[in-house]
Formats: C-alpha cells, sequence, structure tokens
C-alpha cells in the first residue's frame, strides 16, 4: 500500500465508506463485480425460482439466517425477500392443511 493510500484510509471517520480497490484490477471497487446467478444475485434468483420450486425460499431463508449477505450487502434484500416468501408459504400451508383436516 502507497503511502497516499494509507493516509486517505487513515482519515476517514469511523462508519464512512471507503474506497476498496481490486488486487487484479485496481480501478474495480468490490461492487464492480457482478453478482451471481445472471446477474441478480442469490437471493433474487432463488425468490424467483421459488415461485416454482418453493424450496428455494427455504434455502434462501437458511443463507440468510447464516449471514451470507456479509460476503456482498447487495444479496441482503433478495434473501430478505425469499424469507417472507417462506414465511408466507409456510402459513398457507398450515392454513390449507388445518381446513382440510377440521
Amino acid at each position: 500500500m502507497s503511502q497516499g493510500a494509507s493516509t486517505d484510509v487513515m482519515e476517514h471517520k469511523k462508519g464512512e465508506y471507503v474506497h476498496i480497490g481490486d488486487a487484479e484490477e485496481p480501478e474495480l471497487g468490490i461492487y464492480d463485480k457482478p453478482l451471481p446467478c445472471f446477474g441478480c444475485g442469490i437471493g433474487w434468483f432463488s425468490f424467483l425460482l421459488g415461485f416454482v420450486c418453493p424450496l428455494m425460499w427455504y434455502y434462501a431463508t437458511i443463507l440468510y439466517f447464516g449471514n451470507y449477505y456479509h460476503k456482498d450487502p447487495r444479496e441482503r434484500s433478495g434473501l430478505a425477500a425469499s424469507a417472507i416468501a417462506a414465511l408466507i408459504c409456510t402459513v398457507v400451508v398450515i392454513i390449507v392443511v388445518a381446513v382440510i383436516l377440521l
């Protein structure tokens, strides 16, 4: 790290965003890389695929509660949407089963 770069990082207050460069291409930041799953991220991909296979919502819920989004905060909203969809799906299934059995 050069002297100029280290002083830039030190001058920022705690909690402020600092540009993090890429080792292979220094002009790219950490969020300039595309997300996996066709660029929409695992969370949103699981959310959309969950309408065909609801087990994907539960998979994304496990990732959400396992703090997978700490690797890339852009994943958090999609994983949260999948967790909410899994909750709604579970409630609907419980109501349907209760109506059928009663």
